[in-house]
This record gives structure tokens, C-alpha cells and sequence, in this order.
């Protein structure tokens, strides 16, 4: 393996690294990242179940418009010159990280000054407590932590070691949930959060410095950055709107909705996008810089890409209708937990962006990633517009049923972005996204008879989770061939060779 590794050493230009390497690579990244975080997935998944035990509907829609705000605020820490640093061709210089590291510091420390001078207009809107504000100068302070990790974090990526790139994330998992579900069973409220985004900001930030470690230093260099805002600049512009979309959306309808109609709405979407955070983020990560060494091969390109978007859909299409047949039960049978059935259509409304995200956000992936950054933009446009247009006035007539509508018409949108990008691309729809949508539908309809027929009890979970896998994967079997069931096996190989 040391042969390898002089090898690899030095990825950042093109010319030092081979399509097979980058394919072989990215297939170890994605296993990695999806098979040995899908257990701290899990974790995250019980904390939440817990903290919305511990806490009310209201306590946790002050979380979310403080998080909003504050993640609308953390856009104007980049102009996407960490994007660009990852999508570059060639090898990149220290003075392009120092630069992009200097910006960015220079911008998280004037954005934590604009935060301390808002908070007192923010809490006289929101009607915010002294633990709220806490909480917003928690996250304030995660920002800067964030900002010091950029660069080792996009020098692991653009060598795609991510089986390095994994450790802080798990780390800050394990620790966040931890202590959020330790204070908030201690009766803390909203403090919970405060205390838990300080211990995974400081926990992140010295792990991916000992995985990675970088001398940070101060340069300023004209030419580096001239070349960065060229792809950065579209880049960080998609972000803004996607930020404006999905954040600036959520300060809007905290004036329309309250916290406790914020908190019910965010359940909503917190559970609907958990299958997303637990299978699609993963490959995302991968497949960027992965596509980015590829862009020259559009052979190569229509392969991967199709097979991407049927790993990331074979895995949350099911999960996600399984989890909207089978929450009926949990709301039941967990205690304290019927304070959350107002949320269950916004569930089902939300859960229509679950299932065309694992095929629109690997499109726009791969866009970015081959330079026709103008075309994602377009369609980000379209996504803001439609999604302002149809979630305020769904809302103010329906409430929350009105505003997970409206999102869930904007996710049906997404079929346009799919009809854009196969004129570049001619990737397989059918392979990619037919065969796992036509599995599930069969397992949902087996499970929703076998539910009405059972009582309401932990064990019919358990039923349920296990004849809805015998089901999917018999009918995967049957679509695909044995072929589903050597790729799981290289999958789980790769998660478990060592380098």
C-alpha cells in the first residue's frame, strides 16, 4: 500500500491521477461515508426522537428560527472560493489556501458583528428569551469554528480521503446529540442546544486539525482569487438563493406560523429529510470532487452518474415511504409523542421533496461539478421563486398543512431539472429511478394492508420493518438480478478494507 499512496499523494492536478483511481476512490468514499456514519445516523435519529420527548413544539421552533437565521448569515461567510479550490483542475497553490483562509475569516468576524448588533431588533421580532439568545451566540461562535476547518477539509476532499474527512463528522455527531439529549432530560429547554453546538464546534475543529494538520496563515493574492471568483462567484450565488429558499423561508414563516407552528413544521421536515441525511449527503460529498476529476469523460460520466442516483434512491426511496406508513404507530406507542400529530400530513407533504431530491440534487451536483454552473443557477431561481411564491400564501390561508403543501409542489418542480440535465447527460431514468420506485410502491402497498391489520404495539414495528425489507429487496431481485446483491457486497467490502 505504500506504493499506492506515493501515488495518490498528490491528486490536486489532473495529470498525477488516473480515472480508475478517482473511480476506485470514490466507490471506497461513498461506502466509507455511508456505511460507517449511517450508525451515527442512527444515533442522531434517536436523539431527535428523544429531545422531542424532552422538548416542546415551541422550544424546538426557536431552535429552528435561530439556526435559520443564523445559517442565512453563515452564506456571506464564502464567495465559494472553497467550492472552487475542490472543483479546480489543477494543483492547488498555498497561496490560493491562504487566501481563500485570510477571506474568510476577515468575513465570519464582520458577520459576528453584524449578529451582536441584530440580536436585540431579532428579539424584539421573535419575542426570544435570554436562552435564545444564548443559543444565537452559540451558533454565531460555530460559524467561526467552521471557517477554521475549511482548509484541511478541502484538501481531504480533493484527494478524496474520506475515511478522514468521516472522523470529525462522527465525532461531532456522537458529541452534539449526546449532549443536547443529556441537558435537554435535565430540564435545561433551549439552553440544551447552546451547550451542544459549543461542544461539537470545539470537538470538530481539533479533530480534522490532528487528521489534517495545515499551518494557517495570512496572504492576500489578486491572481489566486481572480481565478477562484471565476467559478466561485456563480457558485456562492446558488447557495444565496438556495439559503434565501430554504432559511430565509423558515425566518419568514416563524412571523406567519409562531414558534410552537415552526416546531411542528420543522418535525415535519427534520423526520421527512432524515433519510436524505442518513443515504444522499454522503454521496453528494463524494461525487462532486469525484465528478470534477471526470468531467473531460462523458462516457465515463453518464455510468457514474447513473449509478449514483440509483444507490441513493435504492436506498431512500424505501426508507422513506416506510417511515410515513409506520409513523401513524410511533406517535402512539412512544410516550408524551402525541403532541406531534398535528405534524403527520405536513409528513406526508414534505416527504414529496425526499423523494425527488436523491435525483435532482445529484444533477445539480454533477453540473457544478463540470463548470455549467449558470445552468444550476437557472434552475435555483426557479426553485426560489416557486417556493416563495406558493409556501407564504399557502401558509397564511392553511398554516402549517398549507406551507408543507407548498413545499411539497416545489419539489414536484425537480422533473424539470431532470429533463435539463439529460440533454448534457443521457443517463438511465429508468434504471436509475424507475426500479427502486417501482419496489417500493410494491412494498408500501404490502405494508399498509399487513398495518391495517395488526395491533398498535412496538412489535408491529418490528413486523413491518422486516417484511418491508424481505419485500423491497425480493422485488429488487426481481427487477435487477443478482447483481443488487454483488454490489452490496463490494459496498461492504470497501467499508472495511484498509488502505
Amino acid at each position: 500500500m505504500e506504493n499506492e499512496g506515493a501515488e495518490i499523494g498528490h491528486l490536486n492536478a489532473t495529470s498525477e491521477i488516473t480515472l480508475e483511481i478517482v473511480k476506485a476512490k470514490a466507490i471506497k468514499g461513498v461506502a466509507v461515508l455511508t456505511g460507517r456514519t449511517f450508525l451515527l445516523s442512527l444515533l442522531s435519529l434517536a436523539a431527535t426522537a428523544l429531545l422531542t420527548v424532552f422538548l416542546s413544539p415551541s422550544e424546538f421552533g426557536v431552535f429552528w428560527i435561530v439556526s435559520a437565521i443564523v445559517n442565512f448569515l453563515a452564506y456571506f461567510s464564502d464567495v465559494g472560493l472553497a467550492a472552487a479550490l475542490i472543483q479546480k483542475k489543477e494543483k492547488v497553490e498555498e497561496e490560493e489556501l491562504r487566501t481563500t483562509f485570510t477571506i474568510q475569516q476577515f468575513l465570519v468576524i464582520m458577520l459576528l458583528i453584524i449578529l451582536f448588533a441584530l440580536t436585540p431588533y431579532l428579539q424584539g421580532y421573535y419575542k426570544f428569551s435570554i436562552d435564545a439568545k444564548f443559543l444565537l451566540y452559540a451558533l454565531g461562535l460555530s460559524l467561526l469554528f467552521s471557517s477554521l476547518k475549511t482548509i484541511p477539509s478541502i484538501l481531504l476532499e480533493r484527494e478524496l480521503d474520506f475515511p478522514k474527512l468521516v472522523v470529525p463528522q462522527v465525532l461531532e455527531n456522537l458529541v452534539y446529540n449526546s449532549v443536547a439529549v443529556y441537558f435537554a432530560w435535565k430540564g435545561m429547554g433551549i439552553a440544551s442546544f447552546t451547550y451542544a453546538v459549543l461542544a461539537r464546534g470545539i470537538v470538530g475543529l481539533i479533530a480534522i486539525y490532528l487528521l489534517k494538520p495545515w499551518l494557517p496563515g495570512i496572504s492576500l493574492d489578486r491572481k489566486a482569487l481572480k481565478k477562484l471568483l471565476y467559478f466561485g462567484v456563480p457558485y456562492q450565488a446558488n447557495t444565496l438563493l438556495a439559503t434565501i429558499k430554504d432559511d430565509g423561508m423558515t425566518a419568514l414563516l416563524g412571523g406567519i406560523l409562531g414558534s410552537a407552528g415552526i416546531g411542528l413544521l420543522g418535525w415535519a421536515q427534520k423526520w421527512a429529510y432524515m433519510p436524505l441525511r442518513l443515504f444522499m449527503d454522503h454521496v453528494l460529498k463524494v461525487t462532486f470532487p469525484a465528478f470534477s476529476r471526470m468531467q473531460e469523460d462523458k462516457v465515463e460520466l453518464q455510468k457514474s452518474i447513473t449509478k449514483s442516483i440509483f444507490f441513493v434512491c435504492f436506498l431512500v426511496f424505501p426508507t422513506t415511504l416506510g417511515l410515513i406508513l409506520m409513523a401513524p404507530i410511533l406517535m402512539k406507542i412512544i410516550p408524551r409523542y402525541e403532541k406531534w400529530n398535528p405534524a403527520y400530513l405536513p409528513l406526508i407533504f414534505i416527504s414529496v421533496n425526499t423523494i425527488t431530491a436523491p435525483i435532482s440534487s445529484q444533477l445539480t451536483n454533477l453540473l457544478n461539478a463540470t463548470g455549467k454552473i449558470k445552468v444550476t443557477f437557472k434552475l435555483m431561481v426557479m426553485w426560489t421563486f416557486l417556493t416563495w411564491l406558493f409556501v407564504p400564501i399557502l401558509s397564511i390561508k392553511f398554516g402549517i398543512n398549507g406551507a408543507a403543501f407548498g413545499y411539497g409542489l416545489v419539489g414536484l418542480s425537480s422533473f424539470i431539472a431532470i429533463y435539463i440535465v439529460h440533454r448534457y447527460i443521457k443517463f438511465s431514468f429508468y434504471r436509475s429511478v424507475i426500479i427502486p420506485l417501482v419496489a417500493t410502491f410494491v412494498m408500501s402497498i404490502v405494508l399498509y394492508i399487513v398495518r391495517i391489520n395488526l395491533p398498535v404495539n412496538l412489535s408491529t414495528v418490528w413486523v413491518l420493518i422486516t417484511l418491508g425489507f424481505i419485500v423491497y429487496m425480493g422485488m429488487m431481485y426481481l427487477l435487477v438480478g443478482s447483481s443488487i446483491f454483488t454490489d452490496i457486497k463490494r459496498g461492504l467490502k470497501a467499508i472495511f478494507k484498509k488502505d
